[in-house]
Order: C-alpha cells, then structure tokens, then sequence
C-alpha cells in the first residue's frame, strides 16, 4: 500500500514541510530508511540522522528546531511518537480487517455462532456454545472453550487457548500461545504430607481495550473471576494467578508474576521480572520496579524497588550509603586509632 505526506497528515493532524505529494510503501528506522520509507524522530539522541537519512517522510515534533536543510519531507505533530503509533495501528487495521472468511479445515460446533466480517484460521477450533463478535479475527491453531464469549474487533493469534466460560471483550489483542483460563494453582495440604487439588471452577473476565502478550498464562479463579480491567496492557511471559484483578490501564512488563488473590489498581506499572505474593491490595498509580518482591501491600501512588520491595527515595538513600561504606570504615579505623594514641598520652 501506497500513502502521500498529504494523506498520513490528514491521519494524524500534521502539518508538512516540503513535498506534499511525496509517497511511501513502508516503514523503516531514521537510521537504516530508505527512499519509500516513512519514519519518524522523538528523542533528541536521533536527530543527527534526521539530516543524512534517505527517508522519504519523516514524522518529527512540532518544537524541532532545524539545525541544517532536510532532504526528506516532513510531518510536525505535537508528539511524533504517538502519532507514529496512532499511524501504525491504523495500518495494521486496515491490513486486517482485508481478513475475511474460514480456512478449512476447521471445527466450529453447531451452537458456536459468529458475527460479520469475521476472520477464523485453519484448525482453529470453536467448541460448544462460542459466540464470536463482528469483525473478529482468529488465526491458525486456536482454540476456544465451551461458552466462551469473545467481542468485537478483538484479534487472537496463532497457537492461543482459552478455556471454557471465559469473557473476552471488544477490540482485545492475545498474541500467540497464550493461556487463558487454565486452573489455578490450588492444592489443600493433607495429614499425609500429599496434596488435594481445589476444582477451580471461576472463569478469567478481560475487559475491552486489553492487549496480551506471547505465552502469558492467566489463570481461572477458584471461585468467581480473574480480572483483567479495560485498557490493561501484560508484556510477554506473564503469570496472573486465580482471582487476581488487575486494574484499568495497568501495564506490565515480561516475566512478572501476580499470586492469588492479589488487587492491582489503575494505572499501574510493574517492571520487568518482578513478583507479587497473593493477597495484597496494590493501590492506584503505584510504581514497582524491576526485578522487585513485593510481599506487602503498596498505598496508590508509591514507588518502590528492591526485594524485598521499599520506598523508591529511600532505597536509592542506601545505595548510597552502601557505595561509602568502604571509605567509612576507613576512617572508623583512623578514629579508633587516633584515640588510641590520645588514650596513651592521657596515661
């Protein structure tokens, strides 16, 4: 597909500087963009490539101040980074909704039904009583439980599966080889030392506007739901555990892990590899860095880093402190050795 300068500023609001008519095919990085390419410049680190690129449009901030004549035609918006965003999500929509119809082979049972415009992939399977909404596009090798319910526009990839009884709301993202819904992990502990398995018999809600990342498993509850609220956004290799509510706009990086049980407010973020032991309530806003343990509860509006996790502030505080220590003993040792000596002269 071919746009103009004057039709992706119409896409997103801009105002160009040079060749109006000038065309692209593709996307490409300042740094490597070819002639037919589109690119686009937010951080300042990068705008030594803005005058040597061989681009053709580039999207740049509204406040770049020139320093030398550019070759490529440009784009000023008030954020270049997300109206590149803003632009790639519409390409990509337009890539997608041309997905139309149902590869064979597949199994869609006779009470599975499915809305307009809906795109369903090779050995997919829909199992009893599906209901899939309009404009849905579901790739190759997914499966799909009993009375599942998945909205409109949402877009599940290769490989995902989602167990029985769960809600999967409008314009939702699940990249591929996700789990959602498998049983949480609930084991009574026995006399004998064994362990007896709880039936986890909830389901796992996601709300709308919700994106999932690769082989991130989101477990059913024991009883009632597991929750992932409207806007939320998990990275890749994610563990949510049974009953777990995870809050609107909430972000997560990989390899994070959320135990049973535990609230996570609104507007959230949690760094990459950190883990959160059940029970816990984490309140809006909250800011957890990563690789952090969190094993109490966190008031909105906190940072906090570490295993086990604190104050952000004063976290940073004994990171100082520790880097000195050296030089503090050091003169520890001189102190204790000077009043030594002031002892011997007393004496």
């Amino acid at each position: 597909m071919q746009f103009s300068a004057s039709q992706i500023a119409l896409l997103i609001n801009g105002k160009i500087e040079g060749n109006v008519n000038a065309s692209v095919n593709s996307f490409g990085k300042i740094e490597e963009a070819k002639p037919g390419q589109l690119a686009f410049l937010a951080n300042p680190k990068y705008e030594d490539h803005l005058y040597s690129t061989r681009a053709s449009i580039i999207i740049v901030n509204e406040s770049l101040q020139l320093k030398e004549n550019v070759g490529a035609t440009l784009i000023r918006v008030p954020d270049a980074y997300t109206a590149f965003a803003t632009l790639l999500s519409k390409y990509q929509e337009m890539v997608t909704q041309q997905m139309k119809g149902i590869q064979q082979p597949t199994y869609i049972a006779a009470t599975a039904h499915y809305g307009e415009n809906v795109f369903i992939g090779a050995f997919a399977y829909l199992s009893e009583n599906v209901t899939i909404g309009n404009d849905t596009k579901i790739f190759p090798g997914v499966f799909i439980g009993d009375n599942v319910t998945v909205g409109n526009a949402t877009i599940i990839h290769p490989g995902v599966k989602i167990y029985k009884d769960c809600l999967i709301g409008d314009r939702v993202t699940i990249h591929a080889g996700t789990v959602i819904g498998s049983d949480g992990f609930g084991f009574a502990p026995q006399a004998d030392g064994s362990f007896k398995k709880v039936p986890q018999i909830g389901n796992v809600v996601v709300e709308n506007d919700v994106e999932i990342g690769a082989n991130t498993t989101i477990d059913r509850a024991t009883i009632g739901s597991t929750i992932i609220r409207a806007g939320a956004k998990l990275d890749n290799l994610i563990q949510v555990a049974h009953n777990v509510e995870i809050g609107n706009s909430t972000v997560i990086a990989a390899q994070s892990g959320i135990s049973g049980s535990t609230k996570i407010g609104k507007g959230v973020m949690i760094g990459g590899q950190a883990g959160v032991v059940g029970h816990l309530q984490i309140g809006d806003g909250a800011k957890i860095n990563a690789q952090s343990g969190v094993s109490k509860s966190i008031e909105a509006g906190k940072a906090v880093t570490g295993s086990p996790a604190q104050d952000y502030t004063a976290a940073l505080r004994s990171q100082a402190i520790g880097r000195n220590l050296p030089e503090l003993e050091k003169r520890v040792k001189e102190l204790e050795a000077l009043i030594k000596e002031i002892l011997k002269e007393k004496a």
